[in-house]
């Protein structure tokens, strides 16, 4: 092998080194500028969707308190419901009492007589006011007013009144109502439509 063989030979283990030099890792091995960061959009999109179930679970947590509150007021507010009702009878026997007594018989009764008559209605008052204390007031209706289903309940139709047909003429019992809620409707008797040309004589006591 002559000198200039040699020569050339070195050259061309030279240039294949540097050409090995000069390219990437190895198979297998990734380049540092190859290597593959985290998913940003990715990481985002979760965040976000976290995000979003976090405040709807805030949101149904404060509608569960606040649905939980609303129920305690109206326990509060309505227990008493049931004994006020049984109460009512007490107040309607009160009146009844009373009613039974007619003027001039009151003004011709004894002392005595009077003086339970004034216990008896001192003891309406005390009982009515009792009520109103827990939140039971009195509905009323006057006569002339109009018929309501919401409201009142209609015992008989009274015929040649000479009022509009639904118009309340006679009131039984007064109706109650607790808080905003009715404890018992008003009994009434109403007007009726002789006429017959619109209900057939009947009144609506639909709501």
């Amino acid at each position: 092998m002559t000198d200039e063989t040699k020569k050339q030979e070195n050259e061309a283990a030279e240039a294949i080194a540097e050409t090995l030099a000069s390219e990437p890792a190895a198979q297998g091995e990734a380049a540092p500028d190859a290597v593959a960061g985290p998913d940003i959009a990715a990481i985002e999109a979760e965040n976000a969707d976290l995000r979003d179930r976090l405040l709807r679970a805030a949101a149904e947590m404060e509608n569960t308190r606040k649905r939980a509150e609303r129920e305690k007021q109206d326990a509060a507010r309505y227990a008493n419901a049931g004994f006020g009702r049984d109460m009512l009878e007490v107040s309607d026997n009160l009146r009844r009492a009373l009613a039974a007594l007619k003027q001039d018989e009151r003004d011709a009764a004894g002392d005595s007589l009077k003086a339970m008559v004034e216990g008896v209605e001192m003891t309406e008052r005390l009982l009515t006011a009792a009520l109103e204390r827990h939140g039971i007031r009195e509905i009323t209706p006057e006569l002339g007013e109009r018929f309501d289903p919401n409201h009142h309940e209609a015992m008989f139709e009274v015929p040649g009144t000479g009022q509009p047909a639904g118009t309340v003429v006679h009131v039984l019992e007064a109706g109650y109502r607790i808080g905003d809620r009715l404890l018992r409707a008003a009994r009434v008797g109403v007007a009726k439509d002789e006429g017959g040309a619109q209900n057939g004589g009947k009144v609506d006591t639909t709501a």
